[in-house]
């Protein structure tokens, strides 16, 4: 694979122009579609197969007036009592009416007639149902829904219109340019090179526009979640970043041992670009892998993202090195430049000025030139110490990463809801205010679905259900049925006296379904968008044992692929488990339990989302693979050419510690600018994978994985030969590539 990795590069710096070419123009191509192809994001989650999702299709093939989106209006008079006088009356008709006249919208329920009164006559509540589903409404629908009341509010009435109807696509603001321009002062400071920076940083924003904009155009043919592009976003440009940071490092180093601009370019991609190559599959395979889950809005989640991180990694491999080409020496710093490139005298007065060599010609004025190799460096000095006192090291770091996954047995999985909505939005202050008014249940209202084979039917089982749910524990009320046009469908609204993420109503949705499954000639289904969020998430929660024994395992075996050891990917393995426990700990103090939960501005606690831990295995597992192939492939090179395992772990961190510790703080850059969204899911999201890649850089690579390969010594590297013969090899520290090259020197390349 260097070999061919190594062409690649060659080839792409030596023909830059058409490659630069060729890149701009699928961006554009791509861009120009997306504006025109882009569909509609969708920001309800399916669950087939599930009791709740086979409700709403039997919804929208019998009941479909009662299948589109629907709203909530809360209204707050300015007194007790006041809803019962014919002028409170007359507001709140005058409000039914203005939702009546909306476009797109079927019905307004009047509060009076249905009893949706609060018992001290202040507040009601006026469902409004839509023809279509939230994702099929405009912009302009939604402006007109959210100012409704606008003249009860000037009369000192509260109107706050919320539910559904409201659910929308997070905005991408500028928030996230903190990130980026965090990453770019990373990049300068790793780099001590404006042009090495900013080409790196091009390099990966052109991956991600390419990415980004294919995505869009297939969310023509593809429904998309609002969360997925998110992601991919996300990811793109995190790996995107990394991905050219580690190519453009070993492209400086070769320039500085002697080697022409393109031998050393086509070195860096045979090198670099093979790890590349490797830790981008790991990434796309895990997040692939969601699909064996076998759930729809999972696995294009899962594909979306791992389609921006393959653009990414060809994007490092062929676009890098034609910048790289353009670039030539000033990817070095001025003081670097000038300790290895002394100026050349001109031996004639007829010679070619030294300004007008390319950069494939420019050369080192000796070899002596360049710089010798600081050993006095962090990261050499670092290994030393980590090496030193391994085993307290070793005890401290699983202390430590265990007492911080304490919290993690706890976690609470759900949908959404809006009681974590930010202070002050329009869903927020809806929900505040029917929570007020009528208690939590009605924001978390479930519904009853009665299907029996005729209408006869039908109207025989609703009273038999009612009764069976109003005398189900922790029921408050059971609404009047409404009936389909053919009388064959019923539905029975039901409010629980808790709110919609609170265990006590988990409990009820499924004591409610044990109590009415023995209901005979008709089919009886709970479901709501509390129903919803649990059967999402105990389908999940399933799912996940299995998703990361997937994950662990498929990372032992490729490990086993890359380094030819037994131990070395368990070791891995092991740390990455660590990584995970330990993330999902912190991310369940502070979003769940509320601790420090001010210093990522979010206002209330609550259940996290409920495909965050499997989502975060997958992105975790494909990163934490990226920093153990960078840092332990170079202890395995120098292993191999004969220095002791304790010095080839020693000169492994030395040499990586200050391009992985570069990737990390960009990768934390970029997702913890994430952290600065008001969308609560978006924000756990951001937050948990910052800190993941914090520990599992830091802790766990950087600290935790030397000491133990110091503790293991020699037999680090042991692999049964019967294994060795049988395992393919991928040669990814380019061992294959010097025996082709024959050991080229600068004198002779």
């Amino acid at each position: 694979m260097a070999t061919l990795l190594y062409r690649l590069g060659r080839g792409s710096m030596r023909r830059r122009r058409l490659v630069a070419v060729l890149w701009l123009v699928v961006l554009v191509g791509l861009g120009l579609a997306a504006a025109t192809l882009r569909g509609p994001t969708a920001s309800n989650f399916t669950m087939p197969g599930t009791e709740s999702q086979r409700a709403l299709d039997l919804l929208a093939e019998q009941f479909p007036a009662a299948s589109g989106a629907t709203g909530t209006i809360a209204v707050k008079a300015p007194a007790d009592g006041q809803l019962g006088t014919p002028e409170g009356q007359a507001v709140v008709q005058g409000i039914i009416a203005e939702a009546a006249a909306l476009p797109g919208v079927v019905g307004a329920v009047d509060p009076f007639q249905v009893g949706a009164i609060s018992p001290n006559a202040r507040y009601a509540l006026v469902q409004v149902q839509f023809a279509g589903g939230a994702d099929e409404l405009t912009d302009e629908q939604r402006d007109a829904y959210e100012e409704i009341g606008g003249q009860a509010e000037s009369q000192g009435w509260q109107v706050a219109p919320g539910g559904e109807v409201l659910n929308t696509e997070p905005e991408v603001g500028s928030t996230e340019a903190i990130g980026v321009a965090v990453a770019l002062l990373v990049l300068v400071v790793t780099f001590g090179s404006l042009v090495a920076a900013g080409m790196t940083m091009l390099n990966a924003l052109i991956g991600v526009g390419v990415g980004m904009a294919g995505l869009f155009t297939l969310s023509s043919v593809v429904e998309l979640t609002s969360t997925a592009p998110i992601l991919a976003l996300m990811l793109g440009l995190a790996v995107g970043i990394d991905y050219s940071l580690f190519i453009t490092s070993r492209y400086r180093q070769n320039l500085l041992e002697g080697l022409p601009a393109d031998e050393a370019v086509g070195r860096a991609v045979g090198t670099a670009g093979s790890a590349v190559t490797f830790a981008g599959a790991t990434v796309v395979i895990a997040l692939a892998g969601l699909a064996v889950v076998n759930i729809p809005f999972l696995t294009v989640m899962g594909l979306a993202a791992a389609g921006t991180v393959t653009v990414a990694v060809l994007v490092a491999l062929t676009l890098q090195p034609a910048l790289l080409g353009f670039a030539g020496r000033r990817v070095l710093s001025r003081k670097r430049r000038d300790a290895a490139f002394a100026p050349a005298a001109p031996a004639q007065t007829t010679q070619t000025a030294p300004e007008q060599a390319t950069p494939e010609q420019a050369t080192p004025a000796s070899a002596d030139a360049a710089p010798a190799e600081d050993r006095s460096a962090f990261g050499f000095r670092w290994a030393r110490l980590v090496t030193r006192f391994r085993v307290p090291v070793i005890l401290v770091g699983l202390l430590g990463l265990g007492l911080l996954a304490l919290p993690a047995p706890d976690m609470r999985l759900a949908l959404p809801d809006a009681g974590t909505a930010p202070v002050g939005s329009p869903a927020r202050e809806s929900h505040d205010l029917i929570t007020e008014g009528f208690g939590p249940g009605f924001t978390g209202r479930l519904a009853v679905v009665v299907a029996g084979d005729d209408a006869q039917a039908t109207a025989a089982a609703v009273p038999q259900v009612a009764a069976l749910v109003q005398g189900t524990e922790n029921v408050l009320a059971v609404a009047p049925p409404q009936l389909s046009p053919d009388g064959r469908t019923a539905l029975l609204g039901v409010i629980p006296r808790t709110g919609p993420t609170e265990p006590a109503t988990e409990t009820l949705v499924n004591d409610i379904r044990d109590s009415v499954g023995g209901i005979q000639n008709a089919e009886v289904l709970l479901t709501g968008v509390t129903a919803i969020g649990i059967d999402v998430s105990e389908k999940l929660s399933d799912a996940l044992p299995v998703y990361l024994l997937l994950v662990v395992g498929l990372s032992v075996l490729l490990l086993m692929l890359v380094f030819r050891s037994l131990l070395v990917p368990v070791k891995a393995a092991l740390g990455f488990l660590l990584t995970v426990a330990a993330t999902f700990g912190i991310t369940v103090a502070v979003f769940q339990e509320g601790t420090l939960a001010g210093l990522v501005g979010l206002d209330t606690p609550g259940p996290l989302i409920s495909f965050l831990p499997i989502l975060l295995i997958g992105i975790l597992f494909g990163l934490a693979m990226d920093y153990e192939v960078f840092l332990v492939s170079r202890m395995r090179e120098d292993f191999v050419h004969g220095d002791t395992a304790q010095q080839a772990t020693i000169n492994g961190m030395g040499h990586g510690a200050r391009v992985v510790t570069a990737a990390a703080l960009i990768m934390i850059s970029v997702f913890g600018g994430f952290v600065f969204l008001d969308d609560p899911v978006i924000k756990s999201m951001g937050f948990a994978l910052a800190i993941g890649v914090a520990i599992d850089a830091f802790v766990v690579r950087m600290t935790i994985v030397p000491a133990v390969m110091s503790l293991l010594g020699a037999k680090a590297w042991w692999l049964p030969r019967w294994l060795d013969r049988a395992l393919p090899n991928v040669d990814i520290e380019g061992e294959g590539l010097r025996n082709h090259l024959g050991e080229k020197t600068p004198a002779n390349v």
